[in-house]
């Protein structure tokens, strides 16, 4: 699924690809410190940097914190509470081996502080909105997707379900299609191969199809432009949450918690988890969205992060 994101935002091919491919957890993170150790070994670089809360996360930092160089972590200090998440796990094993911490909002900062996490940490914004800021304006002057699909703006919503809580339980998956499948207003669900290949087995997939406008994956731009003139967004993803928010696009999450407290603290988010009814009722109110992109800073963070790393904070 990612060549078409590399094709599409020109991103340079990766200079190693480790090959490791869509396994258990342990497996997949096992092999890549694998891989990443003889890599950094070869190299030396001054510091590792790592984003987010993958398993390539926890491995990219463990590999280098065991070699003694230096781990930035970019999106660090974000906490759902929830253990059972298994990006909760990486998130905090992350944070509490690396040396720069790079937080996109005040919250995360504070997380660190309540966890024992003063030195090395840095309130720099998120990098997402400095992605989106660049892209939207792209996405709105190429992107082609709503005539391709005959869609007209805000008379539409768009959904993602992706997380193992939800694609791997028979209950939560076939309450999540029910309700798609019993509102009124058109659905766009662009599904994951793994989701897909849960709702073939559960015997979902016919169902789903006859209600919702099924397709597959979208590149960036694409998906950037179907959110941007959605009604509102549904979805279980931290970053769709997220960038529902910076859009000003109200966003309803079928998950029980979320790292990005602050959209729901300013009215952008709505937790539902997987009940029918919530989901349903949250699809018919007629409540807007608020935004308030400074949350996550002004678009500038990769700037910040840049000016920190060249201040010397390397050596």
């Amino acid at each position: 699924m990612s060549d078409i994101f590399f094709k599409e935002l020109q991103i340079p091919e990766p200079d190693y690809n480790l090959g490791v491919g869509s396994t258990s957890h342990g497996e997949q993170t096992g092999k890549m410190l694998i891989e990443i150790e003889k890599i950094l070994l070869k190299e030396k670089p001054d510091l590792v940097i790592v984003y987010g809360d993958t398993n390539s996360t926890v491995a990219g930092a463990l590999a280098a914190s065991k070699l003694y160089i230096k781990v930035a972590h970019v999106e660090a200090g974000l906490r759902s509470f929830d253990r059972s998440m298994p990006e909760e796990i990486n998130r905090i094993l992350t944070d509490h081996i690396s040396d720069l911490l790079f937080c996109p909002t005040e919250t995360a900062v504070l997380n660190l502080k309540n966890e024992g996490i003063t030195t090395g940490v840095y309130n720099v914004g998120d990098v997402m909105l400095d992605a989106l800021e660049h892209n939207i304006k792209i996405a709105e002057g190429k992107s082609t997707v709503l005539e391709n699909m005959g869609l007209s703006s805000k008379e539409y919503l768009i959904a993602t379900v992706h997380r193992a809580s939800n694609t791997d339980s028979f209950s939560n998956l076939s309450s999540i299609v029910n309700a798609f499948c019993d509102v009124d207003i058109p659905i766009v669900f662009p599904v994951h191969p793994r989701t897909e290949k849960y709702l073939k087995h559960y015997g979902l997939w016919d169902k789903l199809c006859e209600k919702v406008r099924v397709i597959p994956p979208l590149g960036y731009l694409e998906m950037l432009k179907l959110m941007a003139h959605s009604r509102k967004i549904l979805t279980d993803s931290g970053g769709v949450q997220k960038e529902a928010y910076m859009l000003g696009v109200p966003c309803i999450t079928m998950r029980e918690n979320t790292e990005w407290i602050e959209t729901v603290e300013d009215g952008g988010n709505v937790l539902v988890g997987t009940d029918y009814k919530n989901i349903v009722d949250a699809i018919k109110c007629s409540k807007g969205s608020t935004s308030k992109k400074d949350v996550f800073g002004i678009g500038n963070s990769s700037e910040k992060i840049c000016k920190i790393l060249n201040n010397g904070n390397i050596s």
